[in-house]
């Protein structure tokens, strides 16, 4: 593989390491927070879901700036956006304060899952593209293990840990933002969008070095074409469009129904139901991450071998079995299973549903309607992760726990009779052809 274009996916990809740190980092910080500012039950879930619903705005105007200043300007302003955002919630001395540096937070994670996998997407060859856009899936994982091991260090820091805690991710942020002035633009965004051909073929030769001119040429004549028949075309909303739509919408329903974020959120207080303390709660959440980490390597390494159908099949009967067991442990009172379960749950989260959902919705839109594509599901795994996020606290002590396990269990079943149905294998397909693979012409 090209070594520039590792290390652009890879810069790019960092986007998602503090997508991972900062939605997990607030699970060491939420009980202290809770206690600190005598939040009512209601008021604790819009603290702790503030962050979510900027990634709902976010994701819903991504498409925006990255169509319109291109994806390495976007992403560059999403470093800033996650560096002020950290500092103010670690500064934070009250809790509206605290929710509006959250929700600028949550605004820099919403538009990173849409400028960030779209980005490697349209660099990379067909026969690597899961790899490197999965890369910014590992780097998710590789942020909320970070966070966890953070969280685990600096619980013992006194009254203000939970500040340091939040803090820390200012260091990141910086480096991510000085590493994203070394990227170049997409020469899809130049060819499409800036209607630079220069530009855009002087990154395909950076990209393919052993390309002849001719064929240099050739590529931007194919995404140039793919660019105008789309223009020419209906627009977004309209019939054509009907598979990759439900495709991109389906995969972050189910992605969030599966209750993925709720558990990461809440992993610490989920362990502490089953009896054990807070500091061995926290330190099992390390194991979450952990577990996360390894099973992402493992999806990451068949996604362009299996495809992305097979592992969305692997994860769902994963999802299943862990799941219902997990509920089956709180209805009996056999607690002793519950970690095993979570971690189970989060192993086939990571070689299923984590490896697949960003690499499928960057792949499945035309040229000209990838960034609103992108959008449209980030927005969808976003509001539903915010709505889940807001109200799991009440789910846990309105039902007892078996029963949200219980439903959790039952959509991923839904999500297994949908990957059969409706789910097309998209693995090796070039992105000009994705429009004939998926019947849009």
């Amino acid at each position: 593989m090209n070594s520039r274009l590792f290390l652009w996916s890879l810069v790019s990809a960092l986007a998602g390491f503090l997508f991972g740190f900062d939605t997990v980092v607030i699970s060491g910080a939420e009980k202290t927070i809770q206690n600190l500012w005598g939040l009512s039950p209601a008021m604790h879930g819009l603290a702790m879901g503030a962050a979510l619903w900027g990634t709902v705005l976010g994701s819903l105007v991504g498409s925006w700036p990255t169509d319109h200043f291109g994806r390495k300007n976007t992403l560059l302003w999403i470093g800033l956006l996650f560096l002020v955002g950290s500092l103010w919630s670690a500064f934070a001395n009250e809790v509206h304060g605290f929710m509006a540096a959250r929700f600028l937070g949550g605004i820099a994670i919403g538009v990173s899952t849409v400028a960030a996998p779209l980005y490697i997407s349209e660099i990379s060859p067909p026969e690597s593209r899961g790899r490197l856009a999965g890369m910014f899936q590992f780097n998710i994982v590789f942020g909320i293990l970070v966070a966890f091991v953070s969280n685990s260090l600096l619980a013992d820091r006194g009254e203000n840990a939970w500040r340091w805690m939040l803090g820390i991710m200012a260091l990141p942020s910086v480096l991510y933002t000085i590493a994203c002035f070394m990227i170049p633009e997409s020469p899809r965004w130049l060819l499409s969008r800036k209607n630079d051909r220069a530009g855009g073929i002087g990154v395909l030769r950076l990209i393919t070095p052993q390309a002849t001119a001719a064929e240099l040429e050739a590529s931007a004549d194919a995404m140039t074409a793919a660019s105008d028949e789309g223009s020419s075309a209906q627009g977004f909303w309209c019939r054509s469009m009907k598979t990759p739509i439900l495709i991109a919408f389906l995969v972050a329903f189910f992605n969030q129904l599966s209750g993925i974020n709720a558990i990461l959120y809440f992993a610490p207080r989920i362990f502490e139901l089953t009896g054990l303390g807070q500091k061995a709660a926290l330190l099992q959440s390390v194991g979450i991450g952990i577990t996360n980490l390894v099973f992402t390597f493992v999806g990451l390494w068949l996604i362009d071998r299996l495809g992305r159908r097979t592992l969305l099949y692997i994860g769902s009967f994963g999802y299943i079995a862990s799941l219902g067991l997990c509920s089956w442990a709180f209805f009996t009172e056999h607690f002793s299973i519950v970690p095993a379960c979570i971690f189970a749950f989060i192993a086939a989260h990571a070689v299923g549903q984590g490896a697949v959902i960003w690499v499928l919705i960057s792949e499945v839109f035309p040229d000209r309607f990838r960034a609103l594509g992108q959008s449209l599901g980030s927005f969808t795994h976003w509001i539903f992760a915010a709505l889940l996020t807001t109200f799991f606290p009440k789910m846990v002590a309105a039902f007892p726990a078996g029963y949200v396990f219980l439903f959790f269990c039952f959509m991923m079943v839904l999500q297994l009779i949908w990957v059969r149905l409706m789910v097309t294998e998209t693995k090796g397909v070039p992105l000009e052809d994705m429009e004939r693979q998926l019947g849009i012409r």
